[in-house]
């Protein structure tokens, strides 16, 4: 049996909650305020603690930041929101929150998330300044594949190590990428970016580490390099798994030794770098066919982030898209999706991911000359800028690599989700949709974790 405080404003919430935590044999107290959860932490030990995220007064997390701050042995502390952002995810993690969910919750969810925090402490966070609201820059997506984005950055944000993101082209690696440092005890330090596929490799080493005056022909003047313009701050190696071998070991060399040597000279410098690197390539792959140093994958595999396909992420479709047009539009024109465009955005596969999705608005905000955007402007075929009509019939060519059984659970997964997304929900309806009886339905989506 476990201790459990409950900290929340509402009366009812905590009532509910601490019905399922006494139905699941634990001990409860419960506190409507942050004021009052810092007494009880400072009189009595418990084991975890349930904390609301929006509360009047202190909130939630400045709350979590205070306690962090003024408790010795904090438990594990599980955020609980009913206004869920990508922005708080990853402020409650980065201070610390060993989860962050959103209500109502479900008391197969508290007994879940109860099993894992008993077993283990909650993370240290680095700081504990408190956050300003501000949503994460353009990371948009509140499905439950972005929900666990928003929390491994917020993990990663309260540490210093190397950070590697994964993902498709175009799924927002950057994104992810800038939110970290946002979001980082680095955020009043440079971000510097550079695309290592971009560059040719001649050059690449020069553009990093910087080079001395004469130490190539062109090379009128000294010049810093990216290490050394990032030195406090945070550096985005992107498309890392496109760099050649010999560029790989000085990197490493930079990670290892936190300097670097500008070409020319014999001199190093010091820099204190945090790095994130970012690939669509599958790095494991690459190390066992030697076109990537194994050295360095592990070194900068110490955290990572997978950034989803948006076939993985349906939900966000269409709060995605509606972001990309409000903001090619002049603020008093923004044009809308008519309910069949919308279904026409749902059923596409997306190859390019949310980069596609954000062109073909932008296409759509300045070249549809009409207020509401209709399903032939979304589908009139590439030369024409929009999907192509059978674009719902594509797969995307690393389905065709792999094995027979995962390209099916990935096609279940995708078809299921997309039927629930057009029934709002509704099981009935989505089993009814895909052919199938509810019975089939319920069984696969407790196959897949589907919620």
């Amino acid at each position: 049996m476990a201790r459990i405080l409950i900290v929340d404003d509402d009366d009812a919430f905590r009532e509910t909650l601490a019905e399922t935590l006494h139905s699941l044999g634990h001990d409860v107290a419960d506190a409507p305020g942050g004021d009052e959860a810092l007494v009880a932490l400072g009189r009595s030990r418990f084991d975890t603690v349930f904390l609301d995220h929006r509360m009047p007064g202190m909130d939630g997390l400045q709350t979590l930041a205070a306690m962090r701050a003024t408790v010795a042995r904090l438990p594990p502390v599980i955020v609980l929101t009913a206004y869920a952002s990508g922005g708080g995810t990853i402020e409650a993690m980065r201070l610390g929150a060993f989860d962050h969910l959103t209500k109502p919750v479900r008391r197969e969810a508290v007994r879940e998330v109860l099993e894992r925090a008993l077993q283990q402490e909650a993370p240290a966070a680095s700081c504990v300044a408190v956050p300003g609201d501000d949503d994460a820059l353009e990371l948009i997506g509140a499905s439950d594949a972005m929900r666990e984005v928003h929390k491994r950055i917020g993990l990663a944000a309260a540490s210093t190590q190397p950070v590697l993101v994964l993902g498709e082209t175009g799924t927002g690696k950057e994104v992810v990428a800038r939110a970290l440092h946002r979001h980082s005890a680095r955020a009043d330090r440079p971000f510097v970016a550079i695309n290592c596929s971009a560059i040719p490799k001649e050059l690449l080493e020069s553009e990093l580490f910087g080079h001395v005056r004469g130490a190539f022909t062109g090379a009128t003047g000294d010049r810093p390099g990216c290490f050394r313009a990032a030195d406090k701050g945070v550096l985005l190696l992107d498309e890392i798994g496109d760099m050649a071998l010999g560029v790989q070991a000085k990197i490493l060399r930079a990670l290892q030794e936190g300097e670097v040597t500008p070409l020319g000279s014999h001199k190093t410098v010091k820099v204190d770098v945090r790095v994130v690197a970012a690939t669509h390539r599958d790095l494991a792959a690459a190390v066992r066919d030697g076109s990537f140093r194994e050295d360095l994958y592990y070194r900068l595999d110490v955290l990572s982030i997978r950034v989803p396909a948006l076939r993985e992420r349906l939900a966000d479709i269409l709060p995605l898209a509606e972001h990309f047009l409000r903001r090619a539009a002049a603020p008093e024109a923004p044009k809308a999706l008519s309910s069949a465009a919308a279904q026409q955005l749902l059923r596409h596969v997306w190859p390019g991911n949310v980069r596609e999705l954000r062109n073909l608005m932008e296409r759509c905000q300045a070249l549809v000359r009409h207020r509401v955007i209709g399903a032939a402007d979304v589908t009139v075929g590439a030369n024409g800028g929009g999907l192509h009509a059978d674009a719902g019939a594509a797969l995307p060519t690393d389905w065709l690599e792999s094995d027979l059984p995962s390209a099916t659970e990935r096609l279940e997964r995708l078809l299921i989700g997309h039927a629930l997304a057009q029934a709002r929900g509704n099981r009935a309806e989505a089993a009814r949709r895909l052919g199938i009886h509810r019975q089939w339905l319920y069984k696969k989506l407790a196959q897949y974790g589907i919620e």
